[in-house]
């Protein structure tokens, strides 16, 4: 009776620690991938405070531009190639600014996008093998406890399309509005 116990013993033993290292992989994957939500979350929150402060010092620079020309007596017609091209220069620099940030954000948008949808399917994961374990049905645990890092499907880029056709073509706009407005002022 004595053998027949410690083979019983035996033979459950490890499927205990088989469901526990299983319980702990998931609840790791589900640690580290919430920790990386949150950093890219961060990551995103700073980048765009940058884009905002561009913005602002970008307009400081157009409203003195501005008002150099307004109050400048010496500026006539002839001379309007000098602000145009002042802004043209300021524009293309502030574009190359704007752009990489676009850039910085959209990326860690799409990593925070692809943790998340790991999280969710570790955590999903988690919930179906606590329930088997909860009904004792788990004898074999297999590849449960291995999760595979997701994508967002084909159709998420377009929100960052969108996002990109949104700023430059405001910042056309005004590109347009200031060579106009200093035509104006200088000519009129």
């Amino acid at each position: 009776m004595a053998e027949y116990d410690a083979v019983t013993t035996t033979t459950h033993h490890p499927s205990l620690i088989q469901k526990e290292t299983a319980l702990q992989a998931i609840n790791t994957i589900i640690q580290l991938h919430f920790e990386k939500t949150l950093e890219k979350k961060r990551a995103v929150d700073l980048q765009k405070k940058e884009l905002w402060r561009m913005f602002q010092l970008f307009f400081l620079f157009l409203a003195l531009v501005f008002l150099g020309q307004a109050l400048s007596p010496k500026l006539q017609c002839r001379h309007c190639w000098i602000p145009i091209g002042l802004l043209s220069l300021a524009h293309l620099i502030f574009y190359v600014s704007v752009a990489q940030t676009l850039r910085c954000i959209n990326g860690f948008k799409y990593q925070r996008r692809c943790h998340k949808l790991t999280l969710g399917l570790a955590t999903e994961r988690l919930r179906q093998l606590k329930m088997r374990i909860g009904n004792g049905g788990v004898e074999e645990i297999g590849d449960e406890f291995e999760i595979h890092y997701q994508e967002p499907p084909e159709s998420y880029f377009g929100k960052f399309k969108r996002n990109w056709a949104l700023h430059f073509g405001f910042l056309i706009f005004i590109y347009g509005f200031m060579v106009s407005s200093s035509v104006v002022i200088l000519c009129f």
